[in-house]
């Protein structure tokens, strides 16, 4: 019979070019997400749920999902989704952080530019029949001072863009920034109030947080510099709204350019009533390239999550973002973790880590969820992913360790991972990436060195060396129509103790495995690679 393909259900209204990412290689199938007994009757099936922000995925919708690995929205909240639940179940969430970042800096700056020159009140006395040129003098942006008001990713674009204006200073407040990516964007780092006091023109880039919320009150907004005037494209309720109204009012800021409001839908702000302000309803991601952006990022998610990979969007995966440098060690991470097991044939109590060379520098806590990931594939009867393995590993009382160490031998960088049983039994898997396609490469295991690939199905057998036992696999596996593609063997140098690895070509019966064990009186596993 043919493999069953995943199942990818689509909830809410997506682009095409979502589907076209997709591919041939998962079956998509639609469904109203508002129809709630429809979604109840086609989830069960579902591999993958996409959904925009129409769809509610709440704790009965995950728990008649009986085979999702992922929910998948395409956008950057998540208010719809019940992410504790979804992790509890090992599901992974992922949304589409970056989607929207440079609709949203283009808004800010059209919110900018327009408060700057009055455009919509001087475009209102037109529309109403009037000639007022005399009645609007704008201000200039070069030679001005501007605040960036959060320093992530829209911050930073901000701040490459307005440079082109010929601005004198680019400030930007952050507690979290980084002082070497500012420094290479022309950006000082200062305190908010600092930055109030020096600013023609503040932009805020903040999430809405418990410490940001109302941030921007009548005591803040008190120190601003005279004149000044504010953009908002962020999050609603980072400013006081009536504060910010009576500061226009009093003069001592010129205007304000809004998006975004304390409570929306929003019609009765007081910045409505003002001509100084220039006032939009929450469009920073309402472009067709965000949307289209959306929900591309989000199906690409999909297809790692449904290989098995991290997926770097994922918002419950401990350990973060992985670098690009470490997302392609994880494959090799989870091998090793398997083979490893494997081998040792006793329940881990502790597993170590060791990453060693160049990636050494890295952040290398999601090679040892990964490594984690191949050790219970073999042991748990769950399904085994970056969401859950942290819990199963508590739950087995099993202790993670990583290290990192600068120096790596015959390889620019390695990876070691060692299982330790309660006896304190234990058995390592060391491998490399080689080339420039960045092979994973096996090169010692129990502390032998060898080379192979890591990859397709494998032998690993344990003996006392003699002469012809390599022979003897060999007929034993050919008798039993098995081809051997590929072979490492290595011999201990204070004894005649050997490890050989048979790369096959089809599966091994345990018959013929314990077979191949008794001749060479060997210890013998089967492990599978894939690819």
């Amino acid at each position: 019979m043919p493999k069953r393909k995943p199942v990818v259900l689509i909830a809410d209204k997506l682009s095409q070019s979502t589907v076209e990412i997709l591919g041939s290689d998962v079956e998509v199938r639609w469904v109203d997400g508002t129809d709630r007994d429809a979604l109840l009757e086609a989830i069960p099936e579902a591999d993958a749920l996409l959904v925009r922000s129409a769809t509610k995925v709440d704790k009965e919708i995950l728990d008649a999902a009986a085979n999702l690995q992922i929910v998948g929205r395409a956008g950057v909240g998540l208010d719809n989704v019940d992410v504790e639940t979804a992790t509890e179940k090992g599901i992974m969430v992922a949304n589409a952080p970056t989607s929207n970042i440079h609709s949203a800096c283009e808004h800010a700056l059209a919110l900018l530019l327009a408060t700057a020159r009055q455009i919509p009140a001087a475009d209102k006395t037109l529309r109403d029949g009037e000639w007022k040129r005399s009645k609007f003098k704008g201000v200039e942006i070069y030679g001005k001072v501007i605040g960036i008001v959060g320093f992530g990713h829209i911050g930073q674009l901000f701040a490459e863009r307005i440079a082109a204006f010929g601005v004198d200073e680019i400030l930007a407040y952050d507690p979290y920034a980084n002082p070497a990516r500012a420094a290479q964007l022309g950006v000082e780092l200062v305190p908010i109030r600092d930055l109030m006091e020096r600013s023609d023109f503040v932009t805020i880039h903040l999430p809405k947080t418990p410490e940001t919320e109302r941030m921007f009150d009548r005591d803040l907004l008190s120190s601003a510099k005279q004149g000044q005037i504010i953009i908002n494209a962020a999050r609603g309720g980072l400013v006081d709204e009536q504060a910010l109204a009576d500061a226009i009012n009093e003069g001592r800021i010129r205007g304000a350019g809004f998006d975004v409001y304390a409570t929306e839908p929003c019609t009765d702000s007081p910045l409505f009533s003002l001509p100084e302000t220039v006032v939009t309803p929450h469009l920073g991601a309402s472009t067709f390239e965000a949307q289209d952006r959306a929900g591309s990022d989000v199906a690409d998610s999909v297809l790692m999550a449904l290989a098995g990979d991290l997926v770097p969007d994922a918002v419950n995966v401990p350990g973060g973002r992985p670098s690009q440098e470490v997302s392609s060690w994880l494959n090799l991470a989870r091998k090793l973790g398997l083979i490893a097991s494997a081998v040792l044939e006793k329940a881990p109590s502790t597993v170590e880590i060791v990453a060693r060379g160049e990636i050494s520098h890295e952040n290398i806590e999601p090679l040892g969820l990964s490594a984690l990931r191949g050790i219970f594939s073999r042991v748990v009867d769950e399904d085994v992913s970056f969401v859950n393995v942290s819990r199963i590993a508590e739950e087995r009382n099993v202790t993670v360790s990583t290290y990192a160490e600068p120096q790596a031998q015959s390889y620019r960088s390695t990876l070691e991972v060692t299982v330790i049983a309660a006896d304190g039994s234990k058995y390592s898997a060391k491998g490399a990436l080689s080339g420039i396609d960045k092979e994973e490469r096996i090169i010692t295991l129990g502390r032998r060195p060898l080379d192979l690939h890591a990859t397709g199905k494998n032998l690993i057998l344990r003996y006392q060396d003699h002469p012809g036992a390599i022979g003897k696999a060999g007929s034993r596996l050919g008798a039993a129509g098995i081809n051997i593609l590929a072979a490492a063997m290595s011999i201990d140098r204070d004894s005649s103790a050997a490890t050989l690895v048979l790369r096959v070509d089809g599966d091994v019966a345990q018959e013929t495995l314990e077979d191949c064990a008794q001749a060479l009186k060997a210890t013998a596993v089967k492990i599978d690679l894939g690819k």
